[in-house]
């Protein structure tokens, strides 16, 4: 009764931070079925803290580089402890370690981000290998997780590993939307932070980017229909909200302003992803 009490607030914790966070993502998760969106919640926000961690929370609160580094490795270990005993007392590292053990979520995913937080406090710009190597990490292996529990989720202690199709797929949507966030916050990243993932200021680089972004989109477009049925929506609004993205980014050019998409126009997504309209494979 306790445990089951105790792994309900762990999981309700993890709802707050996606609902404080993220509206875009928070809504393409409220169209996954209830098998899965406790889950993606847990994992979101495991990702989300770690992600503060690195990117001015703990600053705020005075800790110097060397603490930050502290933290981040203290809060790797509790959620590799945690994966692997099952308990932890941070709730929301006790929450991704139920979906962890759930859904076969292993370290092999959860060390390469972490190392890729580390990058964000060892180095503030990229060639195009470490921006790979980045990307894998932080957003790549973030959607292996996911995928972890479309695949996994309900078969407690009977885990299959995901088709390498959708393995591809889930890698490059992951991909795509770290890209884009790269070129969308490229200003709030150089002023706040002093950090430059992508070049943005080589005009050749960016238009190569979003070629790449654009691949890549296409490619995870393909891949949606072989998802669960209980995620094909949720996934599809995802991929529409950030191809929408992609496609204003393109449009205005380099700019400072951070691009949004119109709320109406969110709507519109997640209502076609809804009634099962196949995420477009070529953007127009």
């Amino acid at each position: 009764m306790t445990a089951s009490l105790y792994d309900v607030t762990a999981q309700a914790a993890a709802a707050s931070v996606i609902r404080a966070y993220s509206t875009s993502f928070g809504m393409a998760t409220r169209l996954l079925g209830p098998r899965v969106r406790g889950h993606v919640r847990n994992v979101y926000a495991l990702v989300r803290v770690a992600d503060e961690v690195v990117d001015g929370a703990a600053e705020d609160a005075g800790l110097p580089v060397e603490a930050q580094r502290t933290v981040l490795d203290d809060l790797e270990a509790e959620t590799l402890a945690a994966m692997a005993s099952g308990f932890s007392s941070n709730l929301i590292v006790h929450a991704f370690a139920l979906t962890a053990r759930e859904c076969a979520i292993t370290p092999d995913h959860v060390r390469p981000f972490f190392a890729s937080m580390r990058t964000d406090l060892e180095r503030t710009s990229h060639d195009d290998a470490s921006h790979d190597d980045y990307v894998y990490g932080s957003a790549e292996v973030v959607g292996l997780m996911c995928l972890q529990t479309f695949v996994n989720a309900g078969r407690p202690g009977r885990p299959v590993p995901a088709d390498e199709t959708l393995v591809t797929g889930a890698r490059r949507l992951g991909a795509a939307f770290q890209d884009i966030n790269f070129l969308r916050d490229h200003a709030d990243d150089a002023e706040r932070l002093g950090r430059d993932y992508v070049g943005v200021g080589d005009p050749a680089r960016r238009a190569a980017l979003l070629d790449r972004i654009d691949a890549d989109l296409d490619a995870a477009a393909a891949t949606v229909p072989l998802l669960p049925r209980d995620c094909r929506a949720a996934v599809a609004t995802a991929h529409g909200l950030f191809a929408s993205l992609a496609r204003r980014l393109r449009e205005a050019g380099a700019t400072d302003a951070r691009i949004r998409v119109p709320n109406a126009v969110k709507a519109t997504i997640a209502a076609r992803s809804a009634a099962g309209i196949r995420p477009r494979r070529r953007l127009v």
